[in-house]
């Protein structure tokens, strides 16, 4: 998943660097909170989703939050995007979530095509607050 993740992001920093150990892994996966999905043709990762669960304040219901979605590059446009996300749709609403969100890079033609195929486009702006 990780490797799948570097590659697609072209962003090794980020995913290869400094990999989580098995017991943090485990401990994450066991969460209820934290959705993985992959997609496999044979024993090969060809897609891979992260997911989180927002519970919400002002209302008793959650909100799940695409963190990563990517697809091995021989694997798109064959509907393993689609799929995964229509596995989180039915995770989600056994979970009591509401809505499933995602952002996409301005520029990353493929991400914004398939979001706009599956869902409604909102434009905001994102910032990072720095823990320093």
């Amino acid at each position: 998943m990780l490797d799948l993740f570097a590659e697609a992001f072209d962003d090794p920093e980020s995913y290869s660097s400094a990999r989580p150990t098995p017991d943090y892994r485990q401990a994450l996966l066991a969460r209820t909170d934290v959705v993985a999905l992959v997609a496999l043709a044979g024993e090969n990762v060809v897609g891979a989703l992260v997911a989180y669960e927002l519970p919400k304040f002002e209302q008793e219901r959650s909100e799940f939050y695409i963190y990563d979605l990517a697809v091995a590059e021989k694997w798109r446009r064959c509907g393993v995007a689609t799929t995964m996300i229509d596995d989180l749709k039915s995770i989600a609403k056994t979970n009591g979530g509401w809505v499933i969100y995602v952002q996409a890079d301005y520029g990353d033609e493929p991400a914004v095509a398939l979001y706009t195929k599956l869902g409604t486009r909102e434009d905001v702006m994102h910032f990072d607050l720095s823990l320093d």
